[in-house]
């Protein structure tokens, strides 16, 4: 695996790179940084690249050791996860003891640790013996959310990799370069958060239908009343798209941000991308605090089915109050 296969990090990747280039590697780091980041993805190419043996920045993926790595035989790499809820003191004396046996190869030894910030007291006081007495033929990787709930002690001995939430472009690439269809893949990544969080989101039943209804009802909403209250009742209420309000209300509320965009001129910041010509001939319907009032509106309406109103009724106030404005 190439460090070029996660999408963004790129100051992490660059401060990785320049460790393998200038053969600066640290013995230990602490990749920190919100979930779905890419944080056990560059873990692993950065660990390939210790093995490899081209002598480069990134792993080869063509020398032995590489192949070893991608086939999952390399013995030299070693795993720990929360046993439960916690990394316990025993799950770190058995590293420990791994980590005293003779390398299987000619190169160093790696660890990943993953949710490290999960480990119990005595297990991180433990670590941090390790840490203190660093072999130059060992590379620790720990993996947290949120590096400051990692003991002071541990973070002083460790180079901190900080990772960033992806833009929303970077996770439209990411999940395009997987095969996910462009326009599904346009509108989560301006909902979720991370690669994995947005990939759930399309998985999931109704994704592709709640997009289809959202436009509808986008278009609808100004003008149509009628016809919008039959598709709250016939494609929401009766459907699986009913099934998830909130995910429904979500893109509603982008919808009309798109209408802000085009006035602004930001084309590029446009979701529903595939309806740009219909946006175009009605974004100046309503001047831009006429778009934020219908915003609100959703808002309200999000809150108001979160209270437990039947989203059937919620919804027909929400368009009510779309029609007055």
């Amino acid at each position: 695996m190439s460090m070029d296969q996660v999408p963004g990090q790129e100051k992490a990747k660059s401060m990785l790179r320049y460790a393998l280039r200038s053969e600066k590697v640290s013995h230990a780091y602490l990749f920190s940084g919100p979930r779905g980041t890419g944080r056990k993805g560059l873990a692993l190419a950065f660990a390939q690249a210790l093995f490899c043996t081209s002598g480069g920045d990134d792993a080869c993926g063509q020398c032995i050791e590489c192949r070893k790595f991608e086939h999952g035989n390399q013995p030299d790499l070693h795993m720990l996860e929360p046993d439960g809820a916690s990394i316990k003191l025993g799950q770190i004396q058995q590293l420990q003891r791994e980590m005293s046996y003779r390398n299987a190869g000619v190169q160093r030894k790696v660890y990943i640790v993953e949710q490290a910030e999960t480990m119990t007291l005595q297990a991180a006081n433990s670590l941090l013996k390790f840490l203190e007495e660093p072999q130059s033929d060992i590379v620790a990787l720990l993996l947290t959310e949120n590096g400051q709930a990692m003991l002071p002690t541990i973070r002083s001995r460790v180079q901190t990799i900080p990772f960033v939430p992806l833009s929303p472009k970077e996770l439209q690439a990411a999940l395009e370069a997987e095969g996910i269809a462009s326009m599904q893949a346009r509108t989560a990544s301006r909902i979720a958060s991370g690669v994995e969080a947005c990939r759930a989101l399309i998985q999931q039943n109704g994704f592709a239908e709640t997009r289809n209804v959202v436009i509808q009802l986008g278009k609808e909403s100004l003008s149509r009343f009628t016809a919008a209250i039959v598709t709250v009742q016939q494609q929401v209420v009766k459907s699986d798209v009913g099934q998830d309000p909130q995910l429904l209300l979500t893109m509603l509320l982008l919808w009309y941000k798109d209408m802000i965009h085009y006035q602004a001129g930001r084309l590029e910041d446009i979701v529903f991308i595939d309806q740009s010509e219909w946006i175009g001939k009605h974004a100046f319907a309503r001047t831009p605090d006429g778009w934020v009032n219908c915003m609100e509106h959703v808002l309200e309406c999000s809150k108001r089915i979160r209270a437990h109103v039947s989203t059937q009724l919620a919804l027909e106030q929400l368009l009510v109050n779309l029609q007055e404005g």
